[in-house]
């Protein structure tokens, strides 16, 4: 099994991007975030031609994720249980297939509407915290991946790629994100490539791509179940350098 992410940052103006890498890549499952779009203007025919179903939880002009399924698989979540009700950030789509849970996340960035922003960031990775602890109270094997807006240590981030006082990096987004880790989860890029950069993001300003001035931001967290499938975590650098790329890159998890 063939699971990866992209954060594509505007389904409209990827989707030929889209197109072309599952073509060439061919995953069982792609989960896409910030496609920027209701779920009415997703092009779900494009995909369909080519083997594709897709779930979209979308919203107008603003974040939106989906997922695209090669295989028969079954909606569970199309919003992240515990969040408030009323609370209408399309972030979260939850499906089953093959007998596996596969969630498609876009975290908070935390850096907007000052403290109220960082809180909502901090409060949806609580929610998120709970609902893989109940997966695990279940022993269902699951992955829950996507864009989570964290740089989870030093080594994830280009040295002055961003300030300490970061949403992406701040203690309290890394207590977070080891939460996750403490509850028994695993890290699919760390736990092949322990050292090093490989950053799946790279800002349009400053040459960021040119300087190699990344952020490692698009993850993977497994349960035990999956961990010990995972043979293969790799970011596909090489979009990046394509022409009007989105600022993050595919990352391809493969489970035996």
């Amino acid at each position: 099994m063939k699971v990866a992410t992209w954060n594509v940052n505007s389904i409209r103006q990827r989707e030929g991007h889209v197109q072309r890498w599952l073509e060439a890549c061919q995953p069982d499952v792609l989960f896409l975030q910030e496609i920027k779009c209701e779920a009415t203007s997703f092009p779900s025919l494009t995909y369909h031609g080519f083997g594709y179903t897709s779930e979209v939880v979308g919203q107008k002009s603003y974040n939106g994720v989906a997922a695209l399924c090669r295989h028969p698989f079954t909606v569970t979540h199309t919003a992240l249980p515990g969040l408030p009700d009323g609370d209408v950030q399309a972030r979260y789509v939850e499906i089953e297939t093959q007998d596996v849970t596969l969630i498609g996340i876009y975290a908070p960035n935390g850096n907007s509407r000052g403290d109220e922003g960082f809180a909502y960031k901090l409060a949806w990775m609580d929610c998120l915290a709970a609902r893989a602890a109940e997966l695990l109270k279940a022993e269902t094997p699951f992955l829950i991946t996507g864009d989570y807006n964290i740089c989870p240590t030093d080594e994830d981030y280009a040295p002055g790629a961003l300030p300490p006082t970061d949403a992406l990096v701040r203690l309290e987004s890394r207590q977070r994100w080891r939460r996750m880790l403490w509850l028994g989860l695993t890290d699919a890029v760390r736990a092949l490539h322990p050292h090093g950069a490989h950053y799946t993001f790279w800002d349009y300003q400053g040459g960021a791509w040119q300087r190699d001035m990344g952020l490692r931001i698009d993850h993977a967290l497994l349960s035990p179940e999956m961990a010990e499938r995972l043979v293969a975590a790799e970011p596909d650098k090489q979009e990046r350098d394509r022409p009007q790329p989105s600022d993050h890159v595919p990352v391809m998890f493969t489970f035996q």
